[in-house]
């Protein structure tokens, strides 16, 4: 455990931020709030095993998105996380979403050889900038799913007359999430929008990819209160954060704030200073009530 604690202050050495005065941040209303839960059920359910989101029994998660259609399930639940890719009739949306991990399996692929950042391939993102960098392990990851994904969303478009693509993941697989949303515009045609929601998400790249993200990803990355995984991976190795955060106080406290890796108290990266100011149970929620994670598979 110790050792754990030790290799988690490695990774968010440097993400240390001075915090500031509340600043930079607007409050979300109750509304706004329960807007998200249908997403956040979604990110719930990426945990449950493929052979419960292949015909959506899932339980609560699955049963709180009523209709949904799966088209593709995948992944082993190791060396790929779990995914499904369906048609959303309630919002005549393609859905897109993968599985995260458990902290401690999470921990072994930030401290794998592929630590640090990589470049994209051109095949899967053609046109990409060689000082464009990401996770090496993530984007080895995203490459086990890509083309598999892409078939299927390509499927609901043309079966539902879909206009619009929401990918949704909680920690590692909101990574992968953020990383669709940016692989699916370069393949799908530009009359399709595509965004994303993520819980828990890590830093993913550096700051040329935040800049990306920024110009091209419509993004909403919820961090709750004090999640460990947010400030991680360090600044000093390179690693940013892009806008879109909605950080949860407490309850139903929820701001959004602006800018990317906004130092102020009420954002993540201001109100975890350090690992050791962290709480690791806040990763898996409650996200307004819900919680994410293999246990919570019901």
């Amino acid at each position: 455990m110790l050792g754990s604690v030790v290799s988690l202050a490695f990774l968010a050495l440097g993400a240390y931020a001075v915090p500031l005065p509340r600043q930079s941040i607007s409050q979300l209303s109750p509304s706004v709030i329960d807007s998200y839960s249908p997403y956040t059920q979604f990110a719930r359910a990426a945990y449950c095993p493929i052979t419960e989101t292949a015909d959506w029994s899932c339980g609560e998660a699955c049963a709180a998105n009523t209709g949904f259609i799966p088209y593709v399930v995948g992944g082993d639940d190791e060396e790929t996380p779990w995914f499904f890719v369906g048609y959303w009739p309630a919002e005549n949306a393609a859905v897109v979403a993968h599985e995260g991990t458990n902290p401690r399996h999470f921990l072994s692929v930030l401290v794998d050889a592929d630590l640090f950042l990589g470049n994209f391939d051109t095949t899967l993102f053609p046109g990409f900038s060689s000082s464009i960098e990401a996770h090496s392990g993530f984007l080895a990851a995203h490459s086990r799913t890509a083309v598999t994904v892409l078939s299927a969303v390509q499927q609901v478009i043309s079966q539902h007359g879909v206009t619009n693509v929401i990918t949704i993941g909680h920690s590692l697989g909101g990574a992968m999430a953020l990383l669709d949303a940016i692989y699916l515009p370069l393949h799908l045609p530009s009359s399709i929008s595509v965004r994303s929601v993520t819980y828990g998400l890590p830093r993913v790249g550096n700051p040329a990819f935040v800049s990306y993200v920024d110009a091209h990803v419509n993004l909403v990355h919820i961090t709750n209160m004090l999640d460990p995984f947010p400030i991680l991976l360090g600044e000093f190795l390179g690693y940013a954060h892009p806008q879109g955060e909605v950080h949860i106080l407490s309850g139903t406290d929820w701001v959004a704030c602006a800018g990317d890796d906004n130092p102020s108290v009420d954002c993540s990266t201001g109100a975890v200073p350090t690992i050791f100011t962290s709480n690791i149970h806040d990763h898996s929620g409650p996200y307004n009530g819900i919680f994410i994670g293999h246990p919570y598979c019901t």
